[in-house]
């Protein structure tokens, strides 16, 4: 039961931290790459749904994003949420295709994209402390309904807590690894 329920935590904790990859993957590094873009949530007749599902991205040059709507009424909202993800991208269209160029990054705005870095890794460290306080409650509730002794309790607690340990450096060592890229130049 508790390792099942560890099994469980890991693969939440798993899930969480390739969501920031992934998330990262979209943060750039200086090139034009269409992961800068397709996870942009774009407000689409009233539902949020990523940009890639609305349209094809490519980069037909180091410094050029090109993004092709399926549907061209979409181009206005498509634009819109480029701009509302806070890129630092400025997205034009000539009512057919929309051109993003990719500008060189300053040194100020590797600075902001760190920022904005820090701020995704630690929303993830809070989606890993919530995964635990989730399982901690299951804990407590098998321990209250006495299906788990007080010394089980306290294993599982240690072993939930090295788990956390674990996750939470991957986040670090991601988080250095993306500033590093980021500031490189």
């Amino acid at each position: 039961m508790i390792k099942d329920l560890l099994r469980e935590t890991e693969s939440r904790m798993s899930k969480a931290i390739d969501a920031l990859e992934g998330e990262l993957r979209g943060l750039r590094t200086g090139r034009a790459s269409p992961a800068l873009v397709e996870r942009v949530n774009v407000d689409y007749y009233g539902t949020a749904t990523p940009l890639k599902q609305l349209a094809v991205i490519s980069a037909p040059e180091p410094n050029m994003l090109v993004i092709r709507p399926y549907d061209p009424g979409s181009i206005g909202d498509i634009e819109r949420g480029i701009q509302q993800a806070d890129l630092g991208l400025n997205p034009s269209n000539d009512g057919r295709i929309i051109r993003i160029p990719i500008p060189r990054l300053t040194e100020e705005r590797r600075r902001e994209l760190v920022k904005v870095l820090n701020r995704r890794i630690e929303e993830a460290k809070v989606a890993l402390r919530n995964i635990r306080r989730d399982t901690l409650e299951d804990l407590r509730e098998f321990e209250d309904e006495k299906l788990i002794s007080e010394d089980e309790m306290q294993r599982a607690q240690e072993n939930l807590q090295k788990l956390t340990d674990h996750y939470t450096e991957k986040t670090e060592e991601i988080s250095t690894r993306k500033e590093q890229e980021i500031m490189a130049i």
